[in-house]
């Protein structure tokens, strides 16, 4: 029952503020706006230009990690082949060392992907900076009453003539 509550919260609050600033706004009427914020990253030129680079440093955070893996796979293949033949000692000196591989092969990734989280925020934070921005001035030089992302819990449908994402992307690549 309390998940069914918490689920019905964001439909009920969006609800209340439509009803709170359609009756405020009566003379006025309501309009209502929707923008895909990660659709208007994708398609700037900026946000393709981060993309790119994003990947390029994915291809290379790739080719550091596949030495190693490599290693891994050759090590294990020749304890595959030896396995007969080593003594147990042996053997478990081989196992530790696959094991030791594969930490380094775990922390390497970890470490990687640390990173390319690090410089996803740098590259895309300015650009989302950039985009909320003519959001705003596109909802205040329209008249729009409120302007929802299409990504906001509680929003399952919408229709096609509200959303300005092609107008954001517009203005976004004409201010760069």
């Amino acid at each position: 029952m309390t998940r069914n509550y918490k689920m019905l919260v964001p439909f009920v609050l969006l609800a209340a503020i439509v009803l709170l600033l359609g009756t405020g706004a009566q003379d006025e009427g309501v309009k209502v706006g929707i923008v895909d914020i990660e659709q208007a990253l994708n398609a700037t030129d900026e946000g393709k230009a981060a993309r790119e680079e994003l990947s390029r440093k994915q291809r290379e955070a790739d080719s550091e990690v596949q030495p190693l893996v490599e290693r891994y796979k050759e090590l294990q293949e020749e304890m595959k082949g030896k396995r007969y033949v080593l003594s147990d000692e042996a053997l478990f000196a081989k196992q530790a060392d696959l094991l030791e591989l594969q930490n380094k092969i775990d922390n390497k990734i970890k470490e990687l992907q640390g990173q390319l989280k690090i410089d996803q925020g740098r590259l895309e934070a300015p650009l989302v900076t950039k985009l909320r921005s003519i959001v705003e001035a596109i909802g205040k030089d329209e008249g729009f009453t409120m302007i929802l992302n299409r990504g906001t819990p509680g929003l399952l449908y919408t229709r096609e003539a509200l959303d300005i994402t092609d107008k954001v992307i517009e203005r976004f690549n004409k201010k760069s």
